[in-house]
């Protein structure tokens, strides 16, 4: 079984870096262990990998090291990309804080790097699913689906983890199985277009970010939030700020202008000051800011199984 140890600058959190690629606390392809140990289950070009990523503390210093192990046809692969998933390629010491309360998270949250995954679909599937419906629905689905066609990982993984399906199984997924998870019939024929395309999708990664987001749009029922929320993760861009969703612009405005009545439009407005930065603006404000009252949520739950 390969490892590979790399060395992130100080400061460093493993956790903040990763946490963006777990859906929910029983993501069968990603866990977070009590001790601090990450598991990944991923299917990459060279097959299914399984990663098991440490680090000598969560906010690592000069002398910190993150040590990873993998096994299956992908572990190679996985391995070379470790460092991009770690956040290496990402650079925050090029971002300018430009309001005192992203300037505070900034100070304080200086260990968060942007991930990079470099897998197109392992993001886009689960972000398709998150589309209109609450965050808890959209999770149940993606335990479910993958719990039912997701491939056993190599190597020693906790018990219930899964690689997620490839484009040709979600492909072969029945309709009426889409249905138990919860999943309408739009969303599950986005995944299958998506499918149809997989191979086109995954050179996203290799392309500037509008190109990127222009190929990923190109589905019909992929928009410019499935864009970004998928871009954010495949390739760790800091400018993927996510536009249409439904608490986003109000966190925003409440932070920075103590308003609730917040727009797309006035969010782009808020952080222009950001171009280049603005995702990583949004998630240091999401971190630091304060925060407006929780309302209800207006998404429908998508339990529609007994339908």
């Amino acid at each position: 079984m390969p490892s590979r140890t790399w060395a992130p600058p100080a400061p460093y959190d493993l956790a903040r870096t990763l946490r963006v690629l777990r859906r929910g606390r029983g993501d069968p392809a990603c866990r977070l262990e009590p001790d601090g140990t990450w598991w990944r289950a991923s299917r990459t070009p060279a097959g299914p990998v399984t990663l098991r990523i440490t680090g000598t503390r969560s906010e690592a210093t000069a002398e910190g090291t993150i040590t990873a192990t993998a096994w299956g046809p992908g572990a190679d692969w996985a391995l070379e990309q470790l460092p991009a998933l770690l956040g290496a390629d990402d650079t925050p010491t090029d971002f300018r804080p430009y309001h005192r309360v992203v300037a505070v998270a900034h100070h304080r949250h200086g260990g968060l790097r942007l991930t990079r995954t470099g897998l197109v679909m392992e993001s886009l599937v689960p972000s398709v699913l998150e589309q209109r419906i609450t965050t808890g629905s959209a999770h149940y689905a993606w335990r479910r689906l993958l719990t039912q066609y997701g491939e056993t990982p190599p190597g020693p993984v906790p018990a219930g983890m899964r690689v997620p399906p490839g484009a040709a199984t979600w492909r072969r997924v029945p309709s009426w199985q889409w249905h138990r998870a919860g999943v309408d019939r739009s969303r599950a024929e986005t995944i299958l277009r998506a499918c149809a395309y997989a191979h086109r999708l995954e050179e996203a990664v290799r392309m500037p970010l509008p190109e990127a987001m222009a190929r990923l749009q190109f589905i019909p029922g992929i928009g410019p939030w499935t864009a970004a929320e998928t871009l954010q993760r495949a390739f760790g861009a800091a400018d993927a700020l996510t536009v249409g969703d439904l608490h986003l612009p109000v966190q925003i405005g409440f932070a920075l202008t103590g308003t609730r009545d917040g727009t797309d439009e006035q969010m782009l407005q808020l952080l222009e000051p950001y171009a280049g930065q603005r995702h990583r603006a949004a998630r240091l404000i999401l971190l630091g800011g304060r925060m407006p009252d929780r309302r209800a949520h207006r998404a429908p739950h998508s339990r529609i199984a007994h339908l």
